[in-house]
Parts: structure tokens; C-alpha cells; sequence
């Protein structure tokens, strides 16, 4: 298993690997949660759903005060009453959300599928326009595959908003999940490795 680089391009030493390795067992546990949770998730659709839209709710809210507290440490009155008012409409709109999330998972639904599709054109304008690169069929048909998924959600709108979320929710959980136990048990196998490999050869007296 190979390791990520860090922030100036080097592979990771030994020494900055030990203690992600000594909890390679938490690792692979918080990645089996993550597992669990999007297999429940797969379990009730609209249920992932409802929770998904009650967390951009609580972000919204969140996000909502946080500009109005910026609004007030402004000196600019115009400024004020911008930010202020824009800090007020992300706190309703995430209490909305908590009063109707069926509603705001609709709305949801709808931007993402609108999104979906004009990243998908625009993916696969991208694509044609490289066409002397050897890897511009892979763009166009990941774009045409993301066109064709935003159009199949627009085309079961509003149905689509009670189980698209939260299956989108439960396969991200899926892939988060698998990707710490991967890793984890990565760090298990280089652990080990490391080990046999500093052991010194059986047989061999140590050095006096």
C-alpha cells in the first residue's frame, strides 16, 4: 500500500508513521461505523434522506449566525444591512428546513440534479475540446454519465427528493467506511512488515 505525500511532496518517514500505525485497530473500527451506518442508510432511504436535509439545516443556521456576528463587527452601515440580511435568510432557511425537510429535500433534490446536468454538459464540452489528448474519451463518457444521472433525477422530480439524498448519503458513508479499514489495515501490514524486517536474523549473535 503506498502512503500519501506530505505537504512539501515527501513520502511520509517511519517515524511520522508509528503513530497512525499503533491505531491502525481505531482506524479500521471507525471505518467499520461508517460501514454500518451506510448500510443502514441503504436500509431506509428517506430516513438518510430526512437526516441529510437536517444537517444542511443545522449548517445553514450555523453559517446564518456566524455572518450576522461578522455583520455587527462591521463599520460600513451598508455593509451591515447586506451581511446582516444574508446571515438572516441562511438562518430561516435552515429553520425551514427543520419544519418541512420533505420540502427542502425536494428543493435539494432539484438543484442537484441541475447541477449534475450542467456539470455533465460542460464535462463533456471539456472533453471534445481536448480531443487531441489520449484521455478525452474518459471525459466525455464521465460527463455523459453525469448528464444521464442528473436527467433520470429532474425526470423522477419530486419523487426523487424522498430517496436520491439519502442514498447519495449512504454511499459516500459506504466509500468513507471502506477507504479507513483500507487504510487501516494498510498500516497494519506496514507495521508488521516493519517489524520483521528491523528483527535481527535468528541464529545471529547480537554485537558486543
Amino acid at each position: 500500500m503506498s502512503f500519501p505525500l506530505d505537504s512539501l511532496g515527501r513520502v511520509p518517514s517511519e517515524s511520522d508513521m508509528a503513530p497512525l500505525q499503533a491505531k491502525w485497530g481505531w482506524i479500521v473500527a471507525l471505518g467499520v461505523v461508517y460501514v454500518v451506518a451506510g448500510l443502514i442508510a441503504l436500509m431506509s432511504v428517506v430516513t438518510a434522506t430526512v437526516v441529510s436535509v437536517l444537517i444542511v439545516g443545522v449548517m445553514m443556521i450555523v453559517v446564518g449566525v456566524a455572518e450576522i456576528i461578522n455583520a455587527v463587527q462591521l463599520k460600513s452601515w451598508g455593509k451591515f444591512l447586506l451581511w446582516a440580511l444574508l446571515g438572516v435568510l441562511y438562518v430561516v432557511a435552515g429553520f425551514v428546513t427543520f419544519q418541512n425537510p420533505f420540502l427542502a429535500a425536494a428543493v435539494l433534490t432539484l438543484m442537484l440534479g441541475a447541477a449534475l446536468v450542467v456539470s455533465g454538459v460542460m464535462r463533456m464540452a471539456l472533453g471534445f475540446s481536448m480531443k487531441k489528448e489520449t484521455q478525452w474519451v474518459w471525459v466525455v463518457l464521465s460527463g455523459l454519465i453525469t448528464l444521464a444521472l442528473g436527467i433520470l433525477i429532474l425526470l423522477r422530480w419530486p419523487v426523487s427528493g424522498l430517496y436520491i439524498l439519502g442514498l447519495f448519503l449512504a454511499i459516500d458513508l459506504l466509500v468513507a467506511g471502506s477507504s479507513w479499514i483500507s487504510l487501516g489495515l494498510g498500516l497494519h501490514r506496514h507495521r508488521d512488515v516493519t517489524l520483521t524486517a528491523n528483527q535481527p536474523p535468528s541464529g545471529t549473535a547480537p554485537a558486543n
